[in-house]
C-alpha cells in the first residue's frame, strides 16, 4: 500500500497550496493567468490553454483515470478537480491523505465562484476579483450588442455527434448572452451528458436551428458530415451554410477560456448571422 503524500512545508510569503496537481484544464489556466503557475506541479493530458503548461509541467491525468503512483510522487499538498466524474480518482487520493477540492460548476455564476474560490486559496483574491470584474464588464457590453439585434437566431450546440449530445448549462447560458436561442434550453440543466442525449436527429430538424455550432469533445467538427445526414438538407443552418466549430478547449472547459474566448466567438458568429440576416 502505498505511504500518503507528504504534506509540503507551509511558506508564509507564498499563503495556501504550494504544490498544486490539476486535474483539468481550467485551474491550470486560471493559476497561470494569475501568475501562480510555479504551484502547479501536475496538470491533465488534455491541457492545451495556455500552451507552455504542456511543455512545463507533468501530465498525470485523463478526464475518468489519473495515474495516482505519479501523483503521489509529485507530493502535492492540493489536488484540484472538476464534477462528480472524478469522483473515483478523488476517493483514491483521499484514501492516501491527499487532500483534494472537487467543483461542480456548471452555470456561469459558478464558474464565476469557482474562479474567485481558488484565487483567494492561493492568495489571490484581489487580483482574481479585479480579472473576474473585467470578464463581467467585457460578458455585459456583448450582452448589451445582443440585446439591440432585430432578431435571434435559433441555435444547435452540438458536443458530440453520435449520438447527438447538446449544450451544458453554461455554454447554453453564453450563447443566450451572445444572442442566440438555445434549441434545447429544456435538457442545458441536466449535469451530465447522458442525459443531454437527442436520440433522434428529426428532433433536431423540426426545431429548424439557424446556427449549428459543433465542440465535438477534442474531435474535429466536419460541417461536410452535418450537411449530409438524412433529411437536414432543409435545415435552415444547412440551407444557408451556417456550420460552425467552437474548439473544446474554448467553450467546454468551465473556467476562463468559456468567459472569454469561448463567448467572444459565439458572439461574432451571431453578429455575423444577424448582418445577413437582420
Amino acid at each position: 500500500m502505498n505511504a500518503p503524500a507528504p504534506r509540503a512545508r507551509f511558506d508564509p510569503a507564498m499563503p495556501g497550496p504550494q504544490r498544486i496537481v490539476c486535474l483539468t484544464e481550467e485551474t491550470t489556466e486560471w493559476l497561470y493567468l494569475l501568475s501562480q503557475e510555479a504551484r502547479i506541479v501536475g496538470i491533465s493530458g488534455y491541457t492545451v490553454r495556455p500552451r507552455r503548461a504542456r511543455e512545463e509541467k507533468p501530465k498525470v491525468s485523463a478526464f475518468l483515470s489519473a495515474k495516482i503512483d505519479k501523483i503521489l510522487a509529485l507530493e502535492p499538498d492540493c489536488v484540484l478537480g472538476f464534477s462528480d466524474l472524478q469522483a473515483d480518482i478523488a476517493s483514491a487520493l483521499v484514501r492516501q491523505g491527499v487532500q483534494v477540492t472537487v467543483f461542480n460548476q456548471r452555470s456561469v455564476d459558478e464558474i464565476f465562484s469557482v474562479l474567485y474560490q481558488v484565487a483567494a486559496m492561493v492568495g489571490q483574491a484581489e487580483q482574481g476579483l479585479a480579472r473576474l470584474a473585467a470578464m463581467r464588464t467585457r460578458l455585459d457590453e456583448i450582452a448589451a450588442a445582443a440585446a439591440a439585434l432585430p432578431r435571434r437566431p435559433r441555435i444547435f450546440f452540438e458536443e458530440w455527434d453520435e449520438p447527438h449530445i447538446s449544450a451544458i448549462r453554461w455554454v447554453s447560458e453564453l450563447l443566450t448572452l451572445a444572442g442566440g436561442d438555445d434549441c434545447f434550453p429544456e435538457l442545458a440543466r441536466q449535469p451530465l451528458g447522458k442525459d443531454r442525449i437527442i436520440a433522434d436527429g428529426q428532433t433536431i430538424v423540426a426545431r429548424a436551428p439557424d446556427i449549428v455550432i459543433g465542440s465535438w469533445c477534442g474531435k474535429k467538427f466536419r460541417p461536410e458530415k452535418v450537411a449530409a445526414r438524412a433529411g437536414w438538407q432543409d435545415v435552415p443552418a444547412v440551407r444557408d451554410g451556417q456550420l460552425f466549430e467552437i474548439k473544446s478547449a474554448d467553450i467546454l472547459q468551465p473556467g476562463p477560456a468559456a468567459l472569454t474566448d469561448g463567448v467572444e466567438q459565439l458572439h461574432q458568429i451571431v453578429m455575423r448571422w444577424s448582418g445577413q440576416h437582420g
